[in-house]
This record gives structure tokens, C-alpha cells and sequence, in this order.
């Protein structure tokens, strides 16, 4: 594959395009610091090995799974999604672009249509593209609620997309089950120093300087 072979790319956000993975596992241990060291380390670990599912959901399962306590009311979802919200939102705007990212961007954004799935809520993605100047470059974008799979096979839909012409770029398992739920090719982004936590056969890449020379 390389890019004359594209009609449409699917990026997941953050750990892909821009380097905030650990701002929000840091959010989310200032939120359960209370709990003790040990709550914080379990919650630190499900984040991390649960990235692109919505902050709504873990919220849910810390709680039942992880702190013990009964199931949350939505308005107490709602509250902690506020909180991380305040927590996160200007740490993630002004979080640097991964190696490569901007430059990739610039080089495709007139060759083929280019979109965003994200496990971050739909409008608060929406304020932190315009603040980062980079709405511009995506045709689309969606976030939470919803899964990637959902959100992917929309996508295709809605702008007639060929899924064979098609990539996802992700950095999590459910950013690679999205794109195999649709028939569509998956790149997977796994950081310097990162666990690999997709399949063997599952190509990867470092960041956008380092692209897997087989597929560009």
C-alpha cells in the first residue's frame, strides 16, 4: 500500500496525532488519588490497556470493578467527566504533535479525505481541534458516545468510502478492532519505550518519521 492507493485515512487522537496519552493517565490517578496507591495503580493500568474506550465507560467499571462500590448514577458519570475534562483540555491543546504528525498532514490533506475517531467526547474533541488550529485538515470527525467500530463504519458509509482504500492509524486495541470490524487496513502507532500490545501481525510504526516503508 502507499498513499496513491488511499482514498481516506482514520486517525485515532491522541497517542497517534498528538502526544497526550499521559495526561490523561494522569487525570485519571488525580481523580482516585483518594483510594490509595493501589486503587490509582489498577486504574493507571485499565487506562492504559483499554486506550480509544470512552472515559464514561471506564468510569463505570472503576467503580464497580475496581473501587468495589456500587454502580454510578449517570449524574455522578457526569461529574467525573467534568472533572477530567477541566483536567485534561488545556494540557491536551497545547501537548506536542507526535514526530512527523503535522508534516504528514500537510502532505495529505489534498490527496485524499481525511477524518478522526476518538474515544474523547465529540465536543470537547471538536474545541480542542479548533484551539490547535487543526480542524481544518478533517472532513469529520467523531468521539464518545459511540464505539470505533461504530464510528468507522459511519464514516464509511456517509462519505462513500471504499474500506479497501481505506487505513486506520491507532494506538489501541480498539482502534484496531474498529477498523478489522469494517474491512479496513489498521497501522498501528505503539511509542518508543511502549508496550506492543497488538497482535503479531499487526504492522506498527514509531511515529510519522519512521512509517513502515512497505505501506508508504
Amino acid at each position: 500500500m502507499n498513499l496513491h492507493g488511499l482514498d481516506a485515512i482514520i486517525f485515532d487522537f491522541d497517542g497517534v496525532l498528538v502526544e497526550s496519552v499521559d495526561i490523561k493517565t494522569q487525570a485519571f490517578a488525580a481523580l482516585y488519588a483518594d483510594h490509595g496507591e493501589k486503587i490509582v495503580a489498577q486504574v493507571e493500568d485499565y487506562h492504559l490497556r483499554h486506550g480509544g474506550q470512552s472515559r464514561f465507560e471506564k468510569f463505570r467499571y472503576f467503580q464497580t470493578e475496581i473501587v468495589g462500590g456500587p454502580p454510578l448514577e449517570d449524574s455522578d458519570v457526569a461529574d467525573l467527566a467534568s472533572r477530567f475534562s477541566r483536567l485534561v483540555i488545556d494540557r491536551v491543546v497545547s501537548a506536542p504533535m507526535v514526530r512527523g504528525a503535522q508534516e504528514f498532514l500537510d502532505q495529505c490533506r489534498s490527496r485524499m479525505a481525511l477524518f478522526i475517531v476518538s474515544g474523547t467526547p465529540t465536543s470537547e474533541l471538536g474545541e480542542i481541534l479548533e484551539r490547535r488550529n487543526l480542524r481544518q485538515y478533517f472532513r469529520d470527525f467523531k468521539g464518545s458516545p459511540g464505539t470505533k467500530a461504530e464510528h468507522v463504519r459511519e464514516l464509511l458509509r456517509e462519505y462513500e468510502i471504499d474500506a479497501g482504500r481505506c487505513v486506520v492509524f491507532g494506538d489501541a486495541m480498539a482502534d484496531h478492532e474498529g477498523a478489522v470490524a469494517n474491512d479496513v487496513k489498521f497501522l498501528g502507532r505503539v511509542a518508543e519505550n511502549d508496550e506492543n500490545r497488538f497482535p503479531g501481525d499487526v504492522t506498527t510504526f514509531v511515529d510519522f518519521l519512521h512509517l513502515p516503508e512497505t505501506w508508504f
